[in-house]
Order: C-alpha cells, then sequence, then structure tokens
C-alpha cells in the first residue's frame, strides 16, 4: 500500500495547481468516503490513480474511471509520469473513429453550435430566433400535457426557415411528433427514452455529462453532441457533482473532441471568453441572457466575446 500512496501523492502534488482539484469534500462527513477495491484493480497504477483522484475531489465513479486511465496510459506510454494526466481516448477505452461506422449513432449535428441560449418558454425562444441566435433549447417545465405540446409546436414553428436551430429539453415523445430539430436529455434519462424511436424520426440527440464517467457512458450511445458542466456554480438546478471548473472543462473537451461539445452551468459575459478557449464549439447560457435588460444587446455581446 505504501508503493500506492507514494505514487497517489506524486499525482497530486503534480497537479495541485491545474485547477483540476476541488478544495471541498465531494461527499458528506456524516458517510464513509469513497472506497477504492483493491482486488478489482488491474495494477498499481490503477489503484494509486484512483486514489488521487478521490483526493482531488472528483466523485467515486470518476475516480474509478481515471483510476483505470492512469493504468491504460502507463502501459501506452511504457512508464509512469506523475505530470502527464490521461487525456487521450485510448486512455478511456474510446475508439472515436468508429462513429462514422456505428449504425446506431445519432444524426450528426454542426462541430460548432454557438452561443447556446437555453430558454423557459416558446415566446423565449421566438426572441432568440429573432436575434438569429445559432442554437436554442425549450427547456419548459409543466405537468400539463397539453401546456407541454403547445410550446414545443409553438418553438417549432417559431424556428422554422429560420438560422436557428431548436433541441427540445427532455419531452423527446413531443418533440418528435412536432418534427422538432433536436432532443436534449440527462443522463437518467437513457435508460427510460426510446433511443430507437428518437434516431429513426432523424432527431438529433444531446446528451448532458458531469464528468469523465459520465463521458464515457455518454459515449456508447453516439449522441449527436455531449453537454458539459456545470462548469460554475449554477441554482437552475440540482448537479450531481460540484462545480467542474474549467481545469477539468479543458480536459474533458481535450478527450472527447471529436464530439460536438457544449459547456453549460453559470457562465456568463465574464466567463465565457476563458470558456470557449477550452476548445468547445458552443455555449450554452441561461440567466446571462434571460435577465439582461437588453437580451438583444446581450446575445450580440456574448457572441462577440466568444469570438474575440
Amino acid at each position: 500500500m505504501s508503493l500506492i500512496r507514494d505514487l497517489a501523492d506524486q499525482i497530486v502534488a503534480a497537479h495541485r495547481n491545474d485547477d483540476l482539484c476541488i478544495p471541498i469534500p465531494v461527499f458528506s462527513l456524516n458517510t464513509p468516503p469513497p472506497q477504492i477495491d483493491n482486488e478489482a484493480a488491474v495494477d498499481h497504477y490503477e489503484l494509486a490513480g484512483a486514489l488521487a483522484a478521490i483526493e482531488m475531489g472528483f466523485i467515486e465513479s470518476d475516480a474509478k474511471t481515471l483510476g483505470k486511465a492512469w493504468s491504460r496510459m502507463t502501459l501506452q506510454d511504457g512508464g509512469f509520469n506523475p505530470f502527464k494526466w490521461p487525456n487521450r481516448p485510448e486512455h478511456f477505452d474510446l475508439l472515436p473513429w468508429t462513429r462514422n461506422m456505428n449504425p446506431n449513432a445519432f444524426k450528426e449535428c454542426p462541430k460548432r453550435l454557438g452561443l447556446y441560449g437555453v430558454m423557459p418558454d416558446a415566446d423565449w425562444v421566438k426572441r432568440m430566433v429573432d436575434v438569429e441566435i445559432p442554437t436554442v433549447q425549450l427547456r419548459f417545465k409543466s405537468e400539463d400535457k397539453s401546456k407541454i405540446r403547445k410550446q414545443i409546436k409553438e418553438s417549432v414553428a417559431a424556428v422554422k426557415d429560420s438560422k436557428t436551430l431548436l433541441f427540445i429539453n427532455d419531452y423527446w415523445q413531443e418533440a418528435i411528433d412536432a418534427g422538432a430539430y433536436g432532443v436534449h436529455l440527462g443522463q437518467e434519462d437513457m435508460e427510460v427514452a426510446d433511443l430507437d424511436e428518437i434516431r429513426a424520426a432523424g432527431l438529433r440527440l444531446g446528451l448532458s455529462t458531469h464528468g469523465y464517467a459520465e463521458l464515457t457512458y455518454a459515449d456508447r450511445f453516439c449522441p449527436s453532441y455531449i453537454a458539459m458542466g456545470a462548469v460554475f456554480p449554477t441554482n437552475l438546478k440540482k448537479m450531481p457533482t460540484a462545480p467542474q471548473g474549467l481545469g477539468r472543462l479543458y480536459q474533458y473537451a481535450k478527450l472527447m473532441s471529436h464530439y460536438p461539445l457544449v459547456a453549460i452551468g453559470g457562465i456568463d459575459q465574464d466567463s465565457i471568453h476563458a470558456v470557449t478557449k477550452s476548445g468547445v464549439g458552443s455555449v450554452a447560457v441561461v440567466r446571462a441572457i434571460t435577465q439582461a435588460k437588453d437580451p438583444k444587446a446581450a446575445v450580440k455581446h456574448l457572441q462577440e466575446l466568444m469570438q474575440a
């Protein structure tokens, strides 16, 4: 165990200033910390990588994923180097070139979706079409199915013959019925959504992810794009992980560069330029537009900052 401890300490020390560490515990003080399964590990590099990841604030599933990646990277590179970081698809057992050969891959969307407005209702979608925002998502929340269908139908009509691409959040069946461009789903939706029906209807699929484990899981479905977050703190919805920060976002973007990528979560005019520099082709914003005094001017300014 002393060797594993030493290797883990080397990794943590090497990346302490890389903006990869989250300086708060990700588990409650009332519950035991995540455990490393010594018997299931391939080698001590996997154990050390997982242990280091936990100490850097990664959740247990991400730590296990990183541990396996450290093992593969060490084997592929011919030796252990704590100053490296797993960031290539082969480190995570991903095969990016297979997407074009996968018959189950979802329909492609532009590599760069640009500024991506996440809007609460059809009226806001219409306003985004008027300012020619590249991509918009309808995130309408209601228990009333008739209201949901009405909002989706109006949103689809609003983007017709426009330059704006529309994704519908969650309501995949209604999105199919209305002829939407695409649908955006969370990880929890993948077990219940009829992916074959979505694929057969020709809708693009965007998937939310919140770390390494969910990124590798999302890759199994060959979605049209992958959303990564939350980059910064947000109160719009409860997140399964702490804010990821720019350091992790940059690593995620490098790893998944074979996909169209969307960064999301707490992004505003002060941070959007740095987020864009990560290599993502799209940045999703909510309050930076909806709470702006002049939403039209805000959209223009945000796009200018992305291109700066």
